[in-house]
């Protein structure tokens, strides 16, 4: 039975007779990879508590106004898409394990700026340092997770990418509850330093080797990885199978093989960006707020209940994941995700019947001049509206976008293809961040949501038609699929 499953594992033939392969180092190299997302999602979270903090502090010289503190929770996502350009350079040329070790070094020396900052300038530039460092995270630990995993548990493990994204956010908010901003920048620190070490003693990606011609170092990753007792020979075989040894030049971009996955990818992390996700949660605090909910009156226990909501669903993603299949989960979080915008924006409508809201771009922080009758009667729909979207969001289109452009590049473009979608990513999370209350000013607060809904049916027409399902293939599969249409 044992070798009847580790055929599957591998893909082997099944008249192959071969021994067990064994997870746990697998396992291991993952938990040391994912400290990097970790770190990524205490960056994100980190303004949260952070910002009213930093409004009301003594220092003149470091208080924000509301501009200022706007400016330092997007400016991260400017630092992260230059990351995506850095990133996507580095790991084709130094390699994947090099690349996640050095985001340590920005990451670190970002929040050091940030506890000794003397004025606001210095803070912007800790916030880009600890950007740079997210862009490149995210770009390179989906890629070496997918590279050193068999396809049985792939999935599972590249969904662990966003969950440890979401456990930072918490995390976050957690301790921001209790310690002021300087020491939750010191602890927002650690888990880099802590990947930097275990990174050390993990193997480069077999595929990363064999494309450097490095057979022995190839044979020898994949023997920390599968276990002593898989057959290593016949695994490095089918990844030199696919190997293609001329390098990238831009006239091959013209070949379907790599503009497609390329596309696919791209508008992967624009849908992912325009369902509205970032815009949801800067608001999230206001709509608890005027819901009539005594227990979370709390902004900040709001916080933790939104992030907790989000770590239990992309958890629940990251197990079903590999049995459900990847278009499933993004169909699901489509149609939840559509329906619970639709919700916000009828939500907004009744809330605020006869307001002119073009003329009123903060009207989400208006509330409390409705009808205080209509709205305390209705205040359930928008915190169940809320629930539902992020429950759907963290369902699906939250880790499976980053999942599924980890492992639809060929090889040769893994880097500059996962580059373009990281940098797509963060320059439309920065656009829906910041003109979200323009969007709100042209087209009213409930139309907004009614458009974020449009475009939450639109991911799912979209999968529907051009996401592959990836479920139990192995990478050179998924590469010979685009090469063969």
């Amino acid at each position: 039975m044992a070798a009847e499953e580790s055929r599957c594992l591998l893909g082997y033939p099944a008249s192959d007779s071969c021994p067990r392969v064994q997870n746990k180092k697998l396992y291991l190299a993952t938990f040391a990879a994912v400290l990097g997302p970790l770190s990524f999602g205490f960056v994100l979270g980190y303004s949260s508590p952070v910002i009213p903090e930093l409004r009301k502090i003594n220092d003149p010289k470091l208080r924000l106004d509301s501009n200022q503190a706007s400016w330092f929770g997007s400016v991260v996502t400017l630092g992260a898409a230059a990351g995506g350009i850095l990133g996507g350079y580095l790991v084709d040329k130094a390699g994947r394990k090099p690349s996640l070790m050095l985001c340590s070094i920005p990451y670190v020396f970002g929040y050091i700026v940030i506890i000794s900052a003397q004025n606001v300038w210095m803070l912007y530039f800790g916030r880009m340092l600890t950007g740079l460092a997210s862009g490149i995270t995210s770009l390179v630990v989906p890629m070496y997770i997918s590279e050193v995993s068999h396809p049985k548990v792939r999935g599972m493990l590249g969904s662990c990418v966003q969950l440890m994204v979401v456990t930072g956010i918490l995390g976050a908010y957690v301790a921001g509850i209790t310690l002021k901003w300087h020491w939750l920048a010191v602890l927002c620190a650690f888990p880099s330093c802590i990947m930097l070490l275990f990174m050390s003693f993990m193997p480069e990606t077999p595929r990363f080797l064999l494309n450097r011609h490095k057979r022995s170092e190839a044979i020898a990753s994949l023997r920390f990885l599968r276990g002593p007792h898989a057959d290593h020979e016949w695994e490095c075989r089918q990844i030199e199978a696919s190997v293609q040894e001329e390098g990238l030049n831009l006239s091959e971009f013209k070949n379907p093989s790599i503009y497609r996955p390329l596309l696919t990818g791209v508008a992967l992390m624009f849908f992912q960006q325009v369902t509205g996700i970032n815009a949801v949660m800067f608001y999230a605090e206001t709509i608890f707020e005027n819901a009539d909910f005594k227990v979370i009156r709390d902004s900040r226990m709001a916080s933790v209940v939104v992030g907790s909501i989000q770590v239990c669903f992309t958890a629940v993603a990251a197990l079903i994941i590999d049995k459900t299949g990847r278009k499933v989960l993004l169909y699901i979080s489509g149609i939840i995700m559509a329906l619970s915008t639709a919700l916000f924006g009828l939500y907004f409508k009744m809330v605020l019947p006869n307001r002119n809201n073009s003329s009123n771009p903060d009207v989400l922080f208006n509330l409390n001049s409705a009808s205080p009758g209509t709205e305390s009667s209705i205040s359930w729909l928008a915190v169940v509206s809320l629930g539902l979207f992020v429950a759907g969001f963290a369902l699906g289109w939250g880790p499976v976008p980053w999942l599924v452009i980890s492992e639809i590049f060929p090889l040769k473009a893994r880097g500059v293809s996962s580059g373009a979608c990281v940098l797509t990513n963060w320059v439309m999370a920065f656009l829906v961040t910041k003109e979200f209350n323009d969007f709100i000013g042209f087209l009213t607060s409930y139309g907004t949501f009614w458009l974020f809904s449009a475009f939450c049916c639109l991911n799912v027409t979209f999968t529907a038609f051009y996401i592959p399902e990836t479920k139990g293939q192995t990478l050179e599969q998924i590469e010979a699929y685009y090469r063969r249409s």
